[in-house]
């Protein structure tokens, strides 16, 4: 390889690191935000993980946060996307909580904590896009998942 072809392709990025005849995958799966490209993608994105936090967080105590974790709180809903296809490799829903015991002879308080990475119940081949659709609006929660008859709430009951 003469240098002027080396310049040509270092300039377009390409690498010669892999072995000739070595396949290199076409695309590689991102995190939804930085898959997105337009503002409406974004803020729709943006909107449901803080409607399904809200969701979360209005019927937490009356289901998920009652007995050893009473305050359980929703940390982040992320999803993995092909960069090529927008399919999405997986969706989880990750949580934290604690319990606190104070030992009064001492002032000593001891904490226990626990976190849940709970995976969303999507099928395959579901899109970035069609996800968004889907669960576009205040309850994202309890809308049905595409493809399925499942929702994000049925993920949750068989995690926390």
């Amino acid at each position: 390889m003469n240098l002027r072809s080396w310049l040509a392709l270092s300039t377009l990025g390409l690498t010669l690191s892999a072995p000739l005849g070595v396949a290199r995958p076409l695309s590689s799966y991102v995190d939804a935000t930085s898959y997105l490209s337009s503002q409406p993608e974004y803020l729709a994105w943006l909107e449901l993980r803080s409607n399904l936090k809200d969701n979360f967080d209005d019927i937490c105590g009356d289901t998920f946060c009652e007995g050893g974790y009473s305050n359980i709180q929703s940390l982040r809903f992320q999803c993995s996307v092909n960069s090529g296809t927008g399919v999405i490799g997986q969706c989880v829903w990750v949580f934290a909580a604690s319990n606190e015991e104070l030992d009064p002879s001492t002032g000593e308080i001891s904490v226990q904590t626990q976190t849940w990475t709970c995976q969303s119940p999507l099928a395959s081949g579901t899109t970035i896009t069609s996800l968004l659709t889907a669960l576009s609006g205040t309850s994202p929660l309890y809308a049905t998942l595409p493809g399925t008859s499942t929702t994000i709430y049925d993920g949750l009951v068989d995690c926390l």
